[in-house]
């Protein structure tokens, strides 16, 4: 029985560290302050994204692209982010961690967000579920993809970061205008939104013409 390599591995340990990265999240005030969760969250969710780069660049490097790294690596993709924003969106529910100033609309911009992201990513999956029974053919991950990838990364490390930093101004300087208040996520949602809507559209523009002889 041959075993796993090295890239792959690193795309299973994805996996495995996205339960831990939502339990994190989810856990209560009374068992784990939101500092805390926030602060380890936001370590163990880089590392994570860290394996997405170091498999890819490996698996490239040394020849060891399979087609279960082509396939797993952008679903190990989607588990990450899916499950850590969802986990985000429920904590954005908690008035404590995330201040009065802009709650409302941000947390609406944020659960479009979110559920753009799901559809997305749920057709994007059975699509290539189609290519692979039709032509059989395992479709990497685009370069629009990729970028859709990272904006999600930042956007979620925004999410996690900033309100410790909000938290930390506070702290030292008392109450000021901009407390509660959070630009960087805000942009960084709409980012993620016009990439992940692009990225989308342009995965079905291209596979279009594959779909389109099977009918």
């Amino acid at each position: 029985m041959s075993k796993m390599n090295l890239p792959n591995k690193l795309t299973m340990l994805r996996l495995c560290l996205v339960p831990v990265i939502m339990v994190l999240l989810l856990l209560p005030a009374k068992v784990l302050r939101w500092e805390i969760a926030y602060g380890v969250g936001v370590v163990i969710f880089a590392v994570t994204a860290l394996t997405d780069m170091l498999d890819g660049k490996i698996a490239r490097k040394h020849n060891l692209i399979t087609n279960f790294g082509k396939f797993m690596d952008p679903v190990a993709d989607k588990f990450m982010v899916i499950g850590t924003l969802m986990a985000m969106l429920f904590r954005m529910l908690r008035p404590d961690i995330y201040g009065l100033a802009y709650q409302n609309v941000f947390t609406i911009v944020f659960f479009v967000a979110v559920v753009a992201i799901i559809f997305r990513e749920l057709a994007i999956t059975s699509l290539r579920l189609v290519l692979v029974n039709t032509t059989g053919t395992v479709v990497a991950a685009k370069m629009l993809g990729k970028i859709k990838t990272v904006s999600q990364i930042f956007c979620i490390c925004a999410l996690m970061v900033e309100p410790l930093i909000d938290k930390l101004i506070t702290h030292l300087a008392g109450d000021w205008f901009a407390a509660g208040v959070y630009p960087l996520s805000f942009a960084l949602v709409g980012v993620m939104l016009v990439f992940t809507l692009w990225s989308g559209a342009d995965y079905i523009k291209g596979a279009w013409g594959s779909i389109a002889t099977d009918w």
